[in-house]
């Protein structure tokens, strides 16, 4: 049973995001790029997209994000999937944009979980950035959210007022739609140093 866990907490924090699957599955070489330099450019712009939709989803349920976003100097956005089976743990993929100069950082990122549960649930998760040293931050060290990051303005669904904390605001959306301040604790974020 213990090899059991070990083994379904491995596959889901290696597990990248459903949407990243299809990505890179038929890539073709293109003039000048290899294999793995094509299937990387499929990747990317996989990630491009969902971080592009989950913006405008956002922004069309608040008004607040819509504000924060205006007002923030960077973004990132990540899909992520979580699963659980007694310990929960997921992982997925992301991209930070610094809105001043366009630059992509592309990352990753891990969770893991005490609880009891069974099933699995994809979701994204959206930071805004307040000041170009939050976001530099964020991308050169990485960041790893304690228990400060949870919130429990979750169940106030897209009506919920966010705020920057610390220069960072940050929004989840589930099936159940927008949170503002979502629970990202015990998550993990850094660098994807083969798509950068």
């Amino acid at each position: 049973m213990k090899t059991l866990t070990v083994t379904v907490l491995t596959l889901a924090l290696l597990a990248p995001a459903p949407a990243l699957l299809a990505a890179g599955k038929d890539a073709k070489e293109t003039p000048g790029k290899t294999k793995q330099e094509a299937k990387a450019d499929e990747k990317r712009k996989a990630i491009d997209d969902i971080a592009a939709k989950t913006l405008d989803r956002m922004t069309t349920a608040s008004g607040i994000a819509k504000s924060e976003l205006d007002k923030a100097v960077g973004y990132a956005v990540f899909d992520n999937t979580k699963v659980a089976i007694g310990i929960s743990g997921g992982g997925g993929r992301g991209v930070a944009v610094d809105k001043a100069t366009g630059a992509r950082t592309y990352m990753k990122m891990g969770t893991v979980g005490v609880g009891f549960g069974l099933g699995g649930q994809s979701y994204q998760v959206v930071f805004l950035f307040e000041t170009k040293d939050a976001l530099t931050s964020f991308i050169e060290k990485g960041w790893q959210a304690d228990a400060q990051a949870t919130a429990a303005a979750g169940t106030e669904g897209a009506n919920a007022e966010s705020t920057f904390k610390n220069g960072v605001a940050v929004y989840q959306f589930t099936e159940a739609g927008l949170m503002a301040n979502a629970d990202i604790s015990g998550t993990k974020y850094w660098k994807n140093e083969k798509l950068d």
